[in-house]
């Protein structure tokens, strides 16, 4: 008797309509903040939105359609032309907590995006001040 599959972590929190989601979420944040805004040389953030949704989507386990258009993710190398200090940082948290609020993950689910994405953006710091 064979067992099924182990579930990936995407398909547990419901996919891609909940990565679009959260990411949808996040950039109507992004989109009024005054530091973070100035991050996005695109008018329109959508195409930001479909980048952060695709690497996502792969990062947790659904369609590598990033890096076949994209490569390596280098996000250090993508964000080093900005200035990411602990204030940018604590913004991005901020939008990205609300994301994650709007898709009511399972506390289990939530708590390891959360600490993936807290991680993520303490790497992503390269200015102090």
């Amino acid at each position: 008797m064979s067992t099924p599959a182990e579930q990936t972590f995407f398909e547990a929190i419901g996919g891609r309509a909940t990565i679009e989601l959260i990411v949808e979420v996040f950039y109507q944040g992004v989109a009024t903040d005054d530091v973070l805004k100035d991050m996005y040389p695109e008018e329109d953030l959508g195409p930001a939105a479909d980048r952060l949704s695709k690497f996502l989507e792969q990062y947790w386990g659904g369609s590598t359609e990033y890096s076949q258009h994209r490569g390596h993710p280098r996000l250090r190398m993508r964000h080093d032309p900005y200035v990411v200090d602990a204030d940018a940082r604590d913004r991005w948290l901020k939008h990205f907590r609300a994301g994650l609020d709007a898709a009511r993950l399972e506390p289990e689910l939530d708590a390891e995006f959360w600490a993936y994405v807290t991680r993520a953006a303490e790497f992503m710091i390269n200015a102090h001040g």
